[in-house]
């Protein structure tokens, strides 16, 4: 095991735990309950989303903003969530983030107004970008290399459980007791989180962390995407263009202080790499069509369709089951035929899926209308997703892979974000609109072909720029074009990567990295 990537706090030593011990099983546990939670309060909102903006009388703009409150923050400060645990331990940092989760997730339960609402949820972002990153750095860190693999399959299949369970169990407690239980129900799971991870996980930390935080970094991508998510909500009303404006020149200036920075929270390196510069393209136009659809499919459903929160969180089961099943083989054919037509057919499939949605509207019937759909949008997902996830770590060399997954998990939610936030205006849903059936349906109608047009782009692309041996182990890397950006992201060397900076690591493991494996980049 190399000694700069795992050791105990304070000791030096590595740390080795097998995955077939008690101990091991209770990391996998803790690991996978945690990002479990955030994954959880990820599927439940939409599905509750009509009933709270009934019960808090919420505009279809202040709806908008319960979901993009906390992608906003979640997208801005994950990245720096993860540097801060490689530097002060990731156990402390995920715990801190827990109990942030928790804590927020009570704030978000108690709120009177769509207001509190809406902030509580912003920090329950924080939260997240606390402890998702280290879940999967945890289980890097702490277990046997030869284990690594399958405990990352251990935590991906958990994970994939909290994402089938979450839109049912959303749909039930709506339905129940409310849906202020979606959120209490975080605080007992952290405490639990808290306990399990303090007893069994060991801290660890890469010693290798040096320099200042990019604090300043951060804050300009939040702005950046807060003020370009306001404008695009808010279009055409009040100070939205001076919003936009803003978040554009945020933008600019975060670009050149990452540049400058000597610890740049997102290395412009990276994108040196057509290849990796194209997959994030791709991840931008297919994640922002998904959160588009999950979040005015349940509207739809129970605004239009008659159905019940608990029948609408029902209806999308399928795909996670689905992508359960199969995602393995997906993978394997990735390999074996090359990511270029996955990632193509992959995205196809699913605009086929969402243009049979169309078909779902006034007293449509789960047989003959929904499930067809979301079994289409399900077998896309399947085939698209682990071969994504696959290119975006072989498209840059191996000691990069755990920032590139970083960063691609960031694209992922700020599409989302962005999509959550331009979709309902553009299609013309706005203000109580989402009440009535009529203008729901034809918004709806709208955003999907809005949101096939995406998924087809995002295709397109794929098959015109990804090379079909890009996950061949020994495709040669392109080194980073000095003339444009160089430097920074390429020092300090990791200490196990021996030789001048710039030297690539070991080609055979690439892929391995589990910011990713076996999961999706949202």
């Amino acid at each position: 095991m190399d000694d700069h990537e795992v050791t105990t706090r304070g000791t030096g030593e590595p740390v080795a735990i097998r995955l077939g011990t008690a101990r091991g099983r209770w990391v996998v546990a803790a690991t996978a309950l945690g990002s479990g939670m955030a994954m959880l309060d990820g599927t439940v909102v939409n599905v509750a989303l009509p009933r709270i903006g009934q019960d808090l009388d919420a505009s279809v703009s202040a709806l908008q903003w319960v979901v993009n409150s906390y992608l906003l923050t979640l997208a801005s400060l994950i990245l720096l969530g993860g540097s801060l645990g490689d530097r002060y331990g990731r156990r402390r940092v995920f715990l801190i983030g827990v109990g942030w989760f928790a804590a927020a997730s009570a704030l978000c339960a108690a709120a009177p107004t769509v207001e509190v609402l809406i902030l509580a949820r912003g920090l329950q972002g924080i939260g997240g970008a606390l402890l998702t990153p280290g879940s999967l750095a945890m289980l890097q860190a702490v277990f046997h290399p030869d284990d690594r693999g399958g405990a990352v399959g251990a935590w991906s299949g958990l994970g994939g459980v909290a994402a089938a369970v979450g839109p049912f169990l959303g749909g039930w407690l709506v339905d129940g007791p409310g849906w202020r239980w979606i959120f209490l129900l975080n605080v007992p799971l952290a405490v639990v989180v808290v306990v399990v991870t303090g007893r069994h996980v060991p801290e660890t930390r890469d010693p290798a962390q040096h320099g200042r935080f990019d604090v300043l970094g951060a804050a300009l991508a939040a702005l950046a995407l807060g003020g370009v998510t306001y404008a695009l909500t808010e279009a055409g009303r009040g100070l939205s263009l001076l919003a936009g404006a803003a978040g554009v020149l945020a933008g600019v200036a975060f670009v050149l202080v990452e540049r400058r920075s000597a610890d740049p929270m997102l290395p412009l390196g990276l994108f040196s790499s057509r290849l990796f510069s194209v997959i994030n393209v791709v991840t931008l136009l297919v994640y922002g069509a998904f959160s588009g659809i999950f979040l005015l499919l349940v509207v739809q459903l129970q605004t239009v369709s008659g159905f019940s929160p608990l029948a609408s969180g029902t209806a999308l089961v399928p795909i996670t089951v689905l992508m359960l099943a199969f995602s393995g083989r997906a993978g394997q054919l990735g390999r074996a035929v090359g990511p270029r037509l996955p990632l193509f057919l992959g995205p196809m499939i699913c605009a086929a899926g969402v243009l049979l949605m169309l078909r779902i509207g006034p007293g449509a019937s789960y047989w003959t209308d929904v499930l067809p759909a979301v079994t289409v949008l399900g077998c896309g997902m399947t085939l698209l997703v682990a071969p994504l996830t696959a290119t975006v770590l072989a498209a840059v060399e191996v000691r990069r892979a755990g920032i590139a997954s970083g960063v691609n998990n960031a694209a992922a939610r700020a599409a989302g974000l962005l999509a959550v936030a331009a979709l309902p205006p553009l299609a013309g849903l706005s203000g109580d609109a989402y009440q009535i059936p009529a203008e729901v349906d034809s918004a709806f109608g709208t955003a999907m072909l809005i949101c096939a047009g995406l998924l087809a782009a995002g295709g397109l692309v794929a098959l015109a720029t990804i090379p079909g041996n890009a996950l061949e182990p020994d495709r040669p890397i392109a080194e980073p074009d000095c003339g444009w950006y160089c430097g920074p992201t390429d020092t300090p060397l990791d200490p196990g990567h021996h030789g001048t900076r710039g030297t690539r690591g070991t080609r055979g493991t690439r892929g391995t990295d589990p910011g990713h494996a076996g999961g999706e980049p949202a």
